[in-house]
């Protein structure tokens, strides 16, 4: 049979690993909270700032969409009249590539 001093020891030893790994999953535990902590709160300080981004970014385009509309109630006829002419240049330009994609003459049948 086994020696009753031998198997004392082995369960010591065996007892003083397990607080080891204890201690040390402890530490793992306290080192990847920490990290989670931090993590979170980067992603905090990168979410406010987005939010603030957003916000300013909002807010002048609102303004500039208000100045153009107070424009344009002001000034209607330029407005259409700029409508027309940037609609004619761009019929023009389409026209154009339409007429030097056909690299053939014509022929009506």
């Amino acid at each position: 049979m086994a020696d009753p001093k031998t198997a004392e020891d082995v369960t010591e030893a065996l007892e003083k690993q397990i607080a080891e790994l204890k201690r040390q999953v402890g530490r793992i535990n306290k080192s990847l909270s920490e990290q989670a902590s931090e993590a979170a709160e980067e992603a905090k300080g990168w979410y406010d700032s987005a939010s603030s981004r957003a916000s300013k970014a909002a807010s002048a385009l609102r303004t500039q969409a208000q100045t153009v509309s107070e424009v344009a109630q002001e000034n209607p006829v330029t407005v259409s009249t700029a409508a027309l002419a940037i609609g004619f240049v761009g019929f023009m330009i389409g026209f154009a590539c339409g007429q030097s994609s056909n690299s053939g003459p014509r022929y009506w049948r």
